[in-house]
């Protein structure tokens, strides 16, 4: 039972020597025995919803997460848990109004890190999380949603069957006890874990007041590396990130920014390097219009156009009269 191992029970053991930090009223439990009675009932009822509770001792709770300033003592888990993959994991956050520009360039960036073997953590929030969530399921790679509420309220309730498709591929994790409810409170506390997870966080598109923000800067504090995607300097969805630049955030602009920033090659599982789907059909000598782009990539419309933005900023496509484009170099 969880209740006898780790932290849990050496508080069970020894409660008096924590009073410091345990209330009289939660003393009075474990001395009675109420305390241990409700945990391993909370237990019971996991096991009954499919969820493991893992402590932050047990050799499957992420490493880099256990070695945060305050890491979850337990996390309700559906999916399996990689101790070590936070060395090539990294989140991507943003802003739950997220334009459609933002969720196109998130997804793009998301699938292909999945796609070059890195896990992509986020808070499976509308806007920038979803978008990130689905870009690494599209690059058949790992990704992990850590929830702000219990592991059985799943929220927004629209994202129920995204959150089944990340139990099958990746991991959905709370360190909330069942049943509780997406309370805003919650969410800066979740942050802090999506921030630890593994070595770097993404801040795709945020506003001024964010919760992106709040990620970032809890990542900030524990050493992690903060990067930002630009924007134009008139539109209010992008000011955050602006900021985080200006603060000292690494600026990128796709998933080859990121890979280069954390140190490893943006290449698939299989050892080759990834092959951007609009520079691989795109030459220096034979413009093309968007609608031949679009048919030859296979990209939707906003998707391309978020790629298209991406490898103009790289100055890799140029932009032609008439809406044509070429490669660049």
């Amino acid at each position: 039972m969880l209740a006898d191992r780790g932290p849990l029970a050496e508080v069970l053991a020894h409660p008096d020597a924590h009073a410091d930090v345990i209330g009289d009223e939660a003393r009075k439990e474990l001395h009675n025995g109420k305390a241990r009675r409700r945990a391993e009932d909370e237990l019971r009822r996991a096991t009954a919803l499919g969820v493991r509770v893992v402590g932050w001792r047990d050799p499957d709770f992420p490493l880099l997460l256990s070695e945060i300033f305050d890491p979850p003592p337990v996390l309700y888990v559906r999916g399996p848990l990689d101790a070590q993959e936070g060395a090539r994991s990294v989140a991507l956050v943003g802003s739950r109004a997220a334009t459609p520009a933002g969720r196109s360039l998130a997804r793009a960036m998301s699938s292909d890190l999945a796609a070059a073997g890195a896990t992509i953590v986020s808070g499976l929030a509308r806007g920038i999380d979803t978008a990130a969530h689905q870009g690494a399921l599209d690059g058949n790679g790992r990704t992990v949603a850590v929830l702000g509420c219990g592991i059985d309220r799943i929220y927004p309730a629209e994202n129920a069957a995204l959150a089944k498709r990340i139990e099958e591929r990746g991991a959905v994790v709370s360190e909330f006890p069942l049943g509780t409810p997406p309370l805003p409170p919650h969410f800066p506390q979740r942050n802090r874990i999506i921030a630890g997870w593994g070595r770097g966080v993404v801040v795709v598109e945020a506003a001024a007041r964010s919760g992106a923000l709040n990620t970032a800067r809890t990542a900030a504090d524990e050493g992690r590396e903060v990067m930002a995607v630009p924007g134009h300097p008139s539109q209010p969805a992008w000011e955050g990130t602006n900021q985080l630049l200006r603060d000292g955030a690494a600026l990128v602009r796709d998933a080859r920014d990121v890979a280069a920033e954390l140190g490893f090659e943006l290449a698939n599982q299989s050892g080759q390097t990834v092959q951007d789907p609009v520079l691989g059909v795109l030459r220096r000598d034979a413009p093309l219009s968007l609608e031949d782009l679009r048919a030859r990539s296979g990209l939707e419309t906003p998707d391309l156009l978020a790629r298209l933005s991406q490898l103009e900023l790289r100055d890799e496509v140029r932009r032609l009269p008439g809406a044509l484009f070429v490669r660049h170099h």
